[in-house]
């Protein structure tokens, strides 16, 4: 699943290429992926002006309002000059500079939302959304996790948290800070929580820098490919000695989720 090192890779390699242009079509395939009414009358003819990011959500800063797209599990966007119709293409933006924006998900969990540029940050999806590592507080997040009882890796997963985390930055994380993923949310202290803080914003900027992680089937627009993978210490490696105490690593499920964990680094 694209997490926010991903999502931003795509609005940085997007913009360049989109902004100024204008939708002059939009093809649906998948009508279950387009949430408003009326979003092709709507959203032609508008300029891209700009694109954005809260936490995994893309924002499209059009003239009269913004696109919120939503990629989940495993949506990518492709530039073409011309196009030919492909597998899982679901959406399909005609621009005035006779190229083709194409939104293709094998799985079908993508969401768009046309907006109004006025109130998009006062309404669902994202006024809902925490705030991401770099911004957050650790008292206010210490507040947030000291009355939950779940474990605090389902905590960091919940994006009305903390904003931008997913499977694998918060195995990554919760390594890095020697945390046990099963560990009440009420048992964590404010120490530990200044910790996750700064290991889940170091991880995310580290990430970033490299194009995020390219795990199975995700790969970012233009089938650019995040290094980060190369740099995970815990995440896919279990049996792999842990790099610290050389422990083999670990995998448990936590929330259903696959988890890998040191066992001696982060004991439970």
């Amino acid at each position: 699943m694209p997490e926010l090192p991903e999502v931003e890779t795509v609005r940085q390699t997007l913009l360049p290429l989109l902004k100024n242009k204008v939708i002059v079509d939009v093809d649906i395939y998948w009508d279950n992926c387009v949430i408003t009414k009326d979003f092709k009358h709507k959203i032609t003819g508008q300029h891209i002006q700009d694109i954005l990011r809260y936490g995994k959500y893309l924002v499209f800063v059009l003239d009269e309002d913004v696109m919120i797209s939503h990629l989940r599990m495993e949506g990518k966007y492709y530039i073409h000059q011309p196009r030919k119709k492909a597998h899982h293409e679901h959406v399909v933006f005609h621009l005035n500079s006779d190229e083709y924006l194409t939104y293709h998900d094998t799985r079908k969990f993508g969401k768009f939302e046309l907006i109004s540029k006025s109130m998009y940050l006062e309404v669902p999806p994202l006024s809902l959304l925490g705030k991401e590592p770099k911004d957050s507080d650790s008292r206010s997040l210490y507040q947030k996790l000291t009355h939950k009882r779940i474990p605090i890796k389902m905590a960091f997963l919940d994006q009305h948290i903390i904003a931008g985390l997913g499977n694998i930055y918060v195995d990554e994380t919760l390594y890095r800070a020697k945390i046990h993923p099963l560990k009440p949310c009420d048992k964590i202290t404010q120490k530990e929580v200044v910790s996750l803080i700064k290991h889940a914003t170091d991880v995310l900027e580290h990430a970033t820098s490299l194009g995020g992680s390219t795990i199975r089937t995700y790969h970012a627009v233009h089938g650019v490919d995040g290094k980060f993978q190369n740099e995970l210490k815990v995440h896919t490696k279990k049996d792999e000695p842990c790099e610290r105490c050389q422990t083999p690593i670990i995998k448990i499920k936590v929330g259903g989720r696959g988890t890998y964990v040191c066992p001696t680094c982060q004991k439970q």
